[in-house]
């Protein structure tokens, strides 16, 4: 059975030009994580979003989250119940977003994301496989610190170079290299049984 791909979009939710937008629309088994009316900081909310969609599904799945869609994960596996955690096949974590260290202008500051649960972020091993791919120069996160994400969850990690946060603004609209990281997890990857 085809896993269908769970697109876990960042704060901003959904963007128009975004890979993740574009990967969703070439690919007929993916679904994307609705985004949020009320409560957008809230990531107990973000995580009952994750609950939803996997609610709405039958088979494996294989979680394709970017920026803080990796810590949404982080923190959803940590509380998921077993069945649902049975079910990943796999997680590609794309650029995720180092919510303990203060955001560039325009973003959350940290005592706000603590306020609305995201701290500490999760850092205990994922119990599916996953792939980290990090770029040198993310406003978002340090290098070092996306390495320590890797290591702690258990991740492959998969170093891009300068690619900034991976996003519209860092001119990533369409991002093939996205197709090439899932056919390189889902090489390791078993289905679920």
């Amino acid at each position: 059975m085809t896993p269908t791909l769970l697109i876990i979009p960042g704060l901003r939710d959904h963007v128009e030009t975004h890979w993740q937008t574009l990967l969703a629309a070439e690919t007929a088994s993916a679904r994307i994580v609705a985004p949020l009316e009320q409560h957008k900081l809230s990531c107990a909310a973000r995580v009952a979003a994750i609950e939803q969609a996997l609610a709405g599904m039958a088979g494996p799945v294989v979680l394709v989250a970017h920026s803080a869609g990796c810590m949404m994960v982080a923190h959803w596996a940590r509380q998921a119940a077993p069945e649902d955690l049975r079910r990943v096949q796999a997680a590609l974590l794309v650029a995720p977003a180092d919510l303990e260290t203060p955001m560039p202008e325009g973003y959350p500051g940290v005592q706000l994301l603590e306020r609305h649960g995201w701290l500490p972020l999760p850092r205990a091993p994922l119990p599916f496989p996953s792939l980290v791919a990090a770029s040198s120069n993310d406003p978002l996160a340090a290098l070092a610190r996306s390495r320590g994400f890797a290591r702690d969850w258990g991740s492959e990690l998969v170093e891009l170079g300068p690619l900034g946060h991976v996003n519209p603004a860092s001119g990533h609209g369409p991002w093939p290299q996205a197709r090439q990281l899932l056919q390189q997890l889902l090489a390791t990857a078993p289905l679920p049984a």
